[in-house]
C-alpha cells in the first residue's frame, strides 16, 4: 500500500482513495505486451515497480520512444482514451512489473471532478515531450556512434544496470536498425575505448 500512495503522492486523498477502489493491481513478467498500436484503451497503467518501454513501429523495424519508470504513467494511452482513438504506440514491459490499472472511464470522470489529475498528467506529457524531443535530434541529426551510446547510457540509467543484459538484436529492434550495423558500431566504441563487450552483457565504461 505504501508503495502506491507514493506514486499517488501529489494527488488528494479522496482521489486515491478511489483510485485505490477502482483500480486494479497487476504483475506483469517482463516482455509482455500491454498495448498495441491500433487497440483502443480501456485501462491507463501507472508504474509502482518496474519498468515499460514505449515504442513505435513500421514495417518490422520498431523505434523506442520512451520509457515509464515507477511514479510514472502512459501520457500516449492518456491522449488516445480521451480522444476515444485507438493507441498509436506499442507499450511492453521492459522488467517484471508491478502495475495500477486505472479504468478509462473512472479517468475520464475524474478529470472533470478532481483537476489535480489534470495536473499529474500534464507533468507526465512535460517529460514525455521532453523525451520524444531528444530521440527525434538523435534520429534527425546524431550519427549511429552516439545514438548508440546514448540508448546504452539511458537503458543503464532507467535500469540502475551496468553491464547491460542486452543483445546486439535487441538494440537494433529498439534503434530501427540492422543488426549487423550495431554489432559493427559497438566494436568501434569499445576501440575508442567508451564500451566493453562482455559475453552476455555490455559494459559503459
Amino acid at each position: 500500500m505504501e508503495e502506491k500512495y507514493k506514486a499517488l503522492a501529489g494527488l488528494s486523498a479522496g482521489l486515491r482513495e478511489e483510485l485505490l477502489k477502482v483500480s486494479t493491481e497487476q504483475e506483469i513478467p517482463a516482455g509482455q505486451m500491454i498495448l498495441r498500436e491500433g487497440q483502443y484503451v480501456k485501462v491507463i497503467p501507472l508504474v509502482i515497480t518496474g519498468l515499460i518501454k514505449v515504442f513505435t513501429a513500421f514495417e518490422e523495424k520498431e523505434l523506442l520512444l520512451y520509457y515509464i519508470r515507477p511514479e510514472q504513467s502512459c501520457i500516449m494511452s492518456f491522449a488516445a482514451s480521451l480522444r476515444r482513438e485507438p493507441s498509436s504506440v506499442f507499450a511492453m514491459t521492459e522488467e517484471d512489473s508491478v502495475v495500477l490499472l486505472l479504468p478509462v472511464e473512472h479517468v475520464l470522470q475524474w478529470t472533470l471532478q478532481y483537476p489535480e489529475i489534470n495536473t499529474f498528467f500534464f507533468d507526465q506529457f512535460y517529460h514525455r515531450y521532453e523525451e520524444l524531443i531528444s530521440t527525434i535530434n538523435q534520429v534527425l541529426f546524431s550519427n549511429m556512434e552516439n545514438r548508440l551510446l546514448g540508448y546504452l547510457t539511458k537503458k543503464s540509467l532507467v535500469t540502475g544496470q551496468n553491464p547491460l543484459v542486452v543483445s546486439h538484436s535487441q538494440i537494433a529492434t529498439e534503434l530501427g536498425t540492422a543488426r549487423e550495423v550495431v554489432s559493427r558500431v559497438i566494436k568501434k566504441l569499445e576501440a575508442d575505448g567508451k564500451v566493453r563487450q562482455l559475453k552476455r552483457s555490455i559494459e559503459i565504461l
